[in-house]
């Protein structure tokens, strides 16, 4: 991965790192369950529900469905990995996907969370696979914090034409996403500042985030893929 790529992925580690962002970590799974995914009927219910609404584009009910699953996505992420920042970035890289996929939903062919373990495994595994890569990129984002200038005219127009992008995907961003994510970035405060700068819930705030997070990863896949 070049300098310039670098730079467009440099504000979701620090936006993850300096956030304060923390996931729970899911109790141990039940005595004969593989997957440690588990949910009462009710739940699975409710989480369907939850799923079918965010196909029709309802982000509070995925903001809903993260918060009621999301433990569990990170402690069968933790066990695959081993790893409290790669099991981070697989949980937000499931509810991206859900958020794409849930219109392809199917409950006849299992249960909401039956497919977070699907997803889970799968984007953990393929992660494992690629630790190589991983640890490449990681350096280049260190790079990227001393990095200030580029060497030749193509390269400089490269870097402006990301910057515009990542700017315009800013301004896609809902008006209270953006404010929050800004807030955090921009003027490194933690999520609680926020919160009371705000004069809003913590709840609420980590909701804006998480998924003002999940919308710029899809926005600006095209770039670091």
């Amino acid at each position: 991965m070049g300098q310039a790529q670098a730079l467009v992925l440099q504000p979701f580690v620090l936006a993850r790192k300096g956030t304060g962002v923390m996931i729970e970590l899911a109790d141990d799974p039940p005595e004969g369950s593989a997957s440690g995914v588990v949910g009462s009927s009710t739940h699975e219910q409710e989480w369907e529900s939850l799923i079918h609404q965010a196909a029709q584009g309802d982000q509070q009910a995925l903001g809903a469905f993260y918060d009621a699953t999301s433990p569990l996505v990170y402690g069968l992420a933790l066990r695959i990995l081993g790893n409290t920042a790669t099991a981070e970035e697989v949980t937000l890289d499931v509810y991206t996907q859900v958020w794409r996929q849930a219109a392809v939903y199917n409950a006849q062919r299992g249960t909401p969370s039956a497919w977070l373990f699907m997803l889970t495994r799968s984007r953990a595994i393929d992660l494992m696979r690629s630790q190589a890569q991983e640890q490449k990129r990681m350096a280049s984002l260190e790079v990227a914090e001393t990095f200030t200038a580029v060497s030749t005219p193509e390269e400089s127009s490269v870097a402006a034409e990301q910057r515009r992008l990542v700017q315009a995907a800013f301004a896609a961003l809902t008006p209270e996403q953006r404010e929050a994510l800004e807030l955090a970035y921009f003027s490194g405060l933690s999520q609680g500042d926020i919160a009371a700068r705000l004069g809003l819930p913590l709840g609420t705030v980590k909701t804006r985030m998480r998924l003002g997070m999940m919308r710029l990863r899809e926005l600006l896949r095209p770039l670091v893929e």
